[in-house]
């Protein structure tokens, strides 16, 4: 042991790993897909248990040794699912895993129902992800054609809309001469080309 491992304490500590933000995604939902599998294990050795007290009148419970291997998927499977977890944006994890659980929650599944609900959330996601990139994509389009197919600006430097210019006819200027005005709708102001100024 040398005295560098002594001094270990003054080293800055280890920065989070510069992984790829898909691999972590991954890792974060497959984590999540495994506990909640224990979890629904758990849950049923405990419906189990109580089924027997119910059905014995006696707890056995203290006398039981759980089997040490528990449920997996397969390893297919598992690829599966580690695939479609690769088209989960890092800004949808967190949606995902409260969707899982939220999906968890209502329908109590065993172990082996857990990962047909995960595929089903991931699966629900993904199409979500999807749609909302069709509606970027149109809204994107949509504001270029439009940007390229309006001449507002052409217009505005073409005309110019001169309300006080001292030429223009008003009503009282027709009612003082006692002369009909024209079907000229006195409201609107005069629009009148650059080039007349």
């Amino acid at each position: 042991m040398s005295l560098a491992s002594w001094f270990r304490w003054n080293e800055p500590p280890n920065r989070i790993s510069q992984r790829n933000p898909t691999e972590m995604v991954v890792e974060t939902l497959m984590m999540e897909l495994s506990w909640q599998m224990k979890q629904a294990e758990k849950q049923q050795r405990e419906r189990e248990n109580e089924y027997r007290k119910i059905k014995t009148g006696v707890d056995y419970g203290w006398l039981v040794s759980y089997p040490k291997q528990s449920y997996d998927i397969s390893p297919g499977e598992r690829l599966q699912l580690e695939d479609m977890c690769t088209k989960i944006h890092p800004s949808y994890c967190g949606p995902v895993i409260l969707r899982f659980r939220q999906v968890i929650a209502e329908y109590e599944p065993e172990a082996q129902e857990v990962s047909r609900l995960f595929r089903s959330v991931l699966q629900e996601a993904t199409e979500k992800i999807k749609e909302e990139e069709e509606a970027k994509k149109l809204a994107r389009q949509w504001n270029t054609k439009n940007r390229t197919s309006l001449s507002l600006t052409t217009f505005k430097s073409r005309s110019r809309i001169s309300p006080f210019i001292s030429d223009i006819k008003t009503i009282s200027e027709d009612v003082e001469r006692g002369t009909q005005p024209n079907r000229r709708v006195w409201s609107m102001p005069e629009f009148r080309n650059t080039k007349d100024f």
